[in-house]
């Protein structure tokens, strides 16, 4: 575990705050209790049910040209809904969205950038372009059909990050109003007594950085792209805000009017036009002390958005539970439908993001678990909740939708279990379970992956920041203990270093590209196996009598707190 604490998150009015906590270390949190030692017959043969055919007979639906990608507010996005709803239906589980619908109904905003072919930025006379696509990525900040910064200053504010536990603050009461931040990407991450180390906080997301800048007054805002720094190369960030992007309605939040992204090599050509070096940047940025830095580079940009307000869903179905008094309470199983429908061509001329493991596979896990939950001979005592969430690739906009709008209470959801990504390889002697040491649900986790023979390793690429990367990240700011089980590394019958050479194959090659596609290669003995551990770990939490809860100062465990105090002071 990491030493410091990280920073407490709680949601006010709908946007996420960022306050002190002590950064002594917790003490350790109350077990949950894990008995019985083995597996009870019953919960056996239902994880027996969960099968190859029908994790690929799901996935080759979803991820079929005939949904088109599943894009949001599409028609390939609709039919994936149906698809879903018609297996929540067999199934037997009963329909948990609005009015006693399947569908948990809201507004998004569709936004499709059209800036120009180059961005031009000026100083003492000289002039660097930069072109779109090869050196820079904008998306327009605002829900707005028109997009214009005009002779802006850019101004270098090392990682745009304020946290006062850390006592780092990178804009030292600077006025930065009206100008363009240059951003390094991720948070301080070479010291494990400052932050997290190499654990990636919310501090070093993208969303981070942009409101961040928004809340200073700024008029846009750039990050510095390198692959080390993301966890991804360039291509994902050409392909994943490229075409119509999405996002709630605006509800009045400060907001930047440009969001850019440029390659480190388009930043060094740029910073060199005012003579500024940008390792010598970073290193400054790199202390305590550091003070934004006026670059004397100005620049405008306007451009044009095609803006429509469409509506998606999140698709939830409900088995209650069978106790009298804790059916009130739910397990929630999630998983994301959407993908990224039609977009950029690849080299083959491909334009459809089929989205087969991202997250296609997902959604056939959780409709495997829900098909398992059936074929017990009796329910869980808390019920159980399969929530398909929209437009998870857009920003997590169907969990946020739903943390705002729960159809049960932040303080009567027990937890959830997120999947997002399967694992297509085979068998593992471990699992990865990001967010491990945040919750006392960890013990639950390790008692049946040892049950299968297998270890239990926390964040093996803690760098990349999965915990705030996926719709968990949403439940958890309402205080809802959450178990994301990830791909293990250590392959049966394959020899060290395979596994991890396969995910990172899968990141340089298929993350967020039309290749995302199920072929014959794929191998779901570890995916049946790691659904097998998720309605494991599921059913145990719906039957314990003890809520899960967060460990002693984890950045969560206020909100939690809260959540229990308003169930509990209810008549």
């Amino acid at each position: 575990m990491q030493c410091g604490l990280r920073a407490l998150v709680s949601v006010v009015a709908g946007t996420v705050l960022l306050a002190g906590c002590d950064r002594q270390a917790p003490p350790a949190a109350s077990k949950v209790k894990t008995e019985p030692a083995e597996i009870a017959p019953e919960l056996r043969a239902a994880a027996a049910t969960i099968a190859a055919d029908d994790l690929r007979r799901n996935i080759a639906k979803l991820a079929s040209d005939e949904f088109a990608g599943r894009g949001v507010a599409s028609p390939g996005g609709e039919l994936a809904m149906q698809y879903m709803e018609q297996q929540l239906k067999e199934a037997g589980f009963q329909p948990g969205g609005d009015n006693g619908s399947w569908r948990q109904t809201f507004d998004v905003v569709g936004i499709a950038s059209h800036p120009p072919a180059t961005w031009t930025f000026t100083h003492d006379g000289k002039k660097r372009s930069l072109k779109r696509w090869d050196d820079f990525i904008a998306a327009s900040g605002v829900q707005l059909t028109q997009v214009k910064v005009d002779n802006a200053e850019l101004v270098f504010v090392g990682y745009g990050i304020q946290a006062p536990e850390y006592r780092w603050d990178d804009f030292k009461d600077v006025d930065v109003k009206g100008k363009v931040l240059v951003m390094l990407n991720n948070d301080p991450d070479w010291d494990e007594q400052l932050f997290a180390g190499k654990t990636r906080l919310y501090y070093g997301r993208w969303t981070y950085k942009y409101e961040s800048a928004a809340r200073h007054g700024a008029a846009g805002a750039i990050i510095v792209h390198t692959a080390p720094s993301a966890g991804y190369p360039f291509q994902v960030v050409q392909t994943s805000w490229t075409g119509e992007q999405f996002e709630l309605p605006d509800t009045g939040e400060p907001r930047v009017q440009i969001q850019g992204w440029t390659t480190e090599s388009a930043m060094r050509s740029l910073l060199a036009l005012a003579g500024q070096d940008l390792d010598k940047l970073t290193e400054a940025a790199r202390s305590r002390d550091f003070k934004p830095v006026s670059l004397g580079i100005k620049t405008s940009l306007a451009f044009a958005n095609t803006v429509r307000r469409q509506q998606t869903a999140n698709v939830l179905g409900v088995l209650p539970g069978s106790d009298a008094q804790l059916k009130n309470q739910a397990v929630v199983y999630t998983a994301h439908h959407d993908h990224f429908g039609l977009g950029e061509p690849d080299s083959t001329g491909d334009r459809i993001y089929n989205g087969a493991m991202d997250n296609a596979s997902g959604v056939a896990q959780v409709l495997s678990i829900a098909k398992a939950l059936k074929a017990l001979p009796q329910a869980p005592k808390r019920s159980s909740v399969m929530l398909f969430v929209a437009a998870e690739e857009q920003g997590l906009l169907g969990s946020e939708f739903y943390a705002k709008h729960p159809t049960f209470s932040p303080g009567q959801i027990a937890a959830n279990l997120n999947f997002d990504g399967g694992n297509i390889w085979g068998k593992t002697r471990d699992i990865t379970f990001v967010g491990k040491g945040k919750s006392n649900l960890d013990g639950i986790v390790e008692k049946y992956a040892k049950l299968q023979g297998r270890v239990v390793l926390p964040d093996q690429l803690p760098d990349r920041g999965f915990y705030y990367r996926s719709d968990q990240f949403n439940f958890a700011k309402i205080g809802v203990p959450a178990v994301y089980l990830d791909v293990g590394t250590d392959f049966i019958d394959r020899p060290a270093g395979w596994g991890k050479a396969q995910i990172e194959d899968y990141e340089a090659h298929r993350y967020h590209q039309p290749s995302d596609e199920l072929d014959d290669a794929w191998n779901f003995d570890g995916m049946i196996e790691d659904t097998q551990l998720g309605l494991m770990i599921g059913v145990h939490v719906a039957n314990q009598k003890e809520m899960p809860a967060w460990m002693p100062g984890d950045e969560f465990e206020a909100v939690r707190q809260t959540a229990l105090k308003t169930v509990s002071s209810q008549p």
